[in-house]
């Protein structure tokens, strides 16, 4: 078993075969297991989500979700394994999220990982959840360094500068809530069901004219984002509403909370990329399936003539394909984890990097 300290490259380890990874996610509410071909090619992909469980309590529990994790873990390796066409024997490595995410979840895919690596003596490689993000968009694009990466989900709002394969710079991030954290409770103020954010997306289209509300620019020269502030003004506007024994309409609300959330992604993103020089602009995370955020976009990029890059909706949400890509990165290096790497749930991408 080799660990961070090898120097050999992967390509010398196999030099003729293809490099079969088999990754776990299991960071949050969605169990997964994927097998890639190379970094770029999905033979499986395997994920189970939890949503419904999750549903009738208004949001993701911590212990109900591990649970659910060791109960489907098992089948679902059986399953990724079955529908990839390949024998256990053929695999290269096996990759897991190491953070950040929820301790226990991580626990659970990271025992499994480890199980795997060791009954099979192959190399073991730790992930970071946001690289994965980041990397789903290499297993459908070309990725042109040096680009800026949006990352918007439930947990994460950041502005990350990659400067060359696997090299992060966070220049921007969320103070407070994340994007995703924000539709979750304004969506709950709306009384609109978990998820927020597929919801308060379609009923923005619904509309033709928002609630007027505020937008959270920051420092003129900052690149991070605060969307508490936002939400706060949300339920000011419908409780002044209700105290009137006025009904403002939902999509209204949800347009003009939609609007002032894409004004900042959009602007803050553009403008990194002009700071930067980058050459693309690569959209990740869950928020990435946001059809209003896609659409706002596509427009802007096309105006100046920036390629954007966006992962289908299936690559968008937490998911085991996305980690074995970013595995990859590190397998062509030799860099593999010890077997006693720890659940970090606050690991730092920038820390990852290549």
């Amino acid at each position: 078993m080799k660990t961070t300290d090898s120097m050999e490259t992967a390509s010398g380890l196999h030099p003729d075969k293809p490099t079969y990874i088999l990754a776990i996610e299991t960071s949050c509410d969605e169990t997964s297991v994927a097998i890639v071909a190379d970094g770029a090619t999905i033979l499986s992909n395997v994920v189970s989500s939890q949503i419904e469980t999750h549903r009738r309590f208004g949001g993701v529990v911590p212990e109900v979700a591990s649970r659910q994790h060791v109960e489907t873990i098992t089948w679902i390796i059986e399953e990724a394994i079955g529908k990839a066409g390949i024998q256990p024997s053929e695999l290269s490595a096996i990759a897991v999220t190491q953070g950040p995410g929820l301790v226990g979840a991580l626990l659970v895919g990271l025992v499994a990982a480890k199980t795997l690596a060791c009954a099979l003596d192959l190399p073991l490689i730790g992930v970071h959840h946001i690289a994965g993000h980041i990397y789903s968009n290499q297993l459908v694009h070309e990725l042109q360094y040096p680009f800026v990466s949006l990352v918007v989900s439930g947990g994460h709002t950041e502005l990350v500068y990659v400067e060359s394969e696997g090299r992060f710079r966070i220049i921007g991030q969320t103070r407070d809530d994340a994007v995703g954290e924000a539709y979750d409770k304004v969506a709950r103020a709306l009384k609109l069901p978990y998820p927020g954010g597929p919801h308060i997306d379609r009923l923005a289209h619904e509309a033709e004219e928002g609630v007027p509300l505020p937008r959270a620019w920051l420092e003129p020269e900052s690149y991070d984002f605060s969307f508490s502030g936002l939400k706060s003004a949300v339920l000011s506007v419908l409780n002044q509403a209700n105290m009137k024994g006025q009904q403002l309409a939902a999509q209204a609300v949800a347009k003009g909370f939609q609007d002032s959330v894409l004004d900042v992604l959009v602007e803050k993103a553009l403008r990194a990329v002009a700071a930067c020089g980058a050459k693309q602009l690569v959209l990740a995370g869950g928020v990435a399936a946001n059809k209003g955020l896609r659409e706002r976009l596509a427009a802007r990029c096309s105006e100046i003539g920036l390629p954007l890059l966006a992962p289908p909706l299936s690559l968008c949400t937490d998911n085991a394909a996305m980690i074995a890509a970013a595995a990859f990165l590190k397998w062509r290096r030799g860099q593999f984890s010890a077997l006693d790497i720890k659940a970090e749930p606050s690991l730092k991408l920038e820390e990852w990097s290549v």
